[in-house]
């Protein structure tokens, strides 16, 4: 019985440490989620600096000038290094989720792995329970008949003795 209670106390703590994983990934997918916002958010970026290198090609050449050119110039090429860190981020962003997601499945699968046999040990010690009230209930009838036994013993005994005594006195 106490190694029931034992493997009971066992599986609860197993269950507890695989409810501590499945939140901790729902806080990774939550991470994950959050950086996809960001790709989002960098997906349009980069289309905002598209569109404004497009806008950029169309005007240089109406101004014609070196001067005024190097600016935007510079500052589009600043533009594109920026683009360049920030899609490198995005890959970076990209692979980090994909990893979340798994470490994710792997734990869900291991949540229903513990919690089946979480089942199955409730499951084998409620059937441990019936089996040893059943064999305390034998038990208690053996000791009733024993009891019993020795009563008739003792009662046959005194009946032998009362016989025995009144053969002896004759």
């Amino acid at each position: 019985m106490e190694a029931i209670k034992k493997k009971m106390q066992m599986l609860k703590l197993d269950k507890e440490n695989a409810i501590d994983r499945a939140e901790q990934a729902e806080t990774d997918k939550k991470a994950a989620e959050d950086k996809c916002k960001q790709e989002m958010q960098l997906k349009e970026a980069k289309h905002i600096a598209e569109e404004a290198d497009r806008k950029y090609d169309e005007v240089r050449p109406v101004r014609g000038t070196r001067s005024v050119c190097a600016s935007p110039h510079s500052k589009a090429s600043d533009l594109e290094e920026e683009l360049k860190n920030v899609t490198n981020n995005l890959k970076s962003l990209e692979a980090q989720s994909e990893k979340y997601s798994e470490k994710e499945d792997k734990y869900e699968e291991e949540i229903k792995v513990l919690s089946d046999k979480l089942k199955e040990a409730e499951t084998r010690a409620e059937f441990a329970e019936r089996t040893v009230a059943k064999l305390e209930k034998s038990i208690d009838d053996l000791e009733d008949e024993l009891y019993a036994q020795k009563l008739k013993y003792k009662a046959i005994s005194e009946e032998l003795d009362h016989a025995l005594n009144d053969m002896t006195s004759l």
